[in-house]
């Protein structure tokens, strides 16, 4: 009968262990940042770089613009 009870006692232990090994993981504490993962930046200045390109265009139109209106402006004497 002890050896029936000890199988037992070890079943528990062991179907225990096996319980808290499938628990969720602790979240990160809320107070810090996670780390940052992506260490390529390839992607980003692929998305980036025609962003850039379209802010220096836009740039020298609106110049171009304005030195247009100002000629009419003397032009017109407005």
């Amino acid at each position: 009968m002890s050896m029936s009870i000890r199988n037992a006692a070890i079943c528990q232990l062991v179907a225990a262990t096996m319980l808290a090994a499938c628990s969720k993981p602790e979240p990160p504490p809320r107070d810090q940042p996670p780390e940052p993962q992506a260490q390529h930046t390839e992607l980003r200045d692929a998305i980036q770089q025609p962003i850039d390109q379209a802010k220096a265009v836009e740039k020298s139109v609106q110049d171009a613009a304005d030195r247009q209106q100002a000629e009419i402006d003397v032009e017109t004497g407005g």
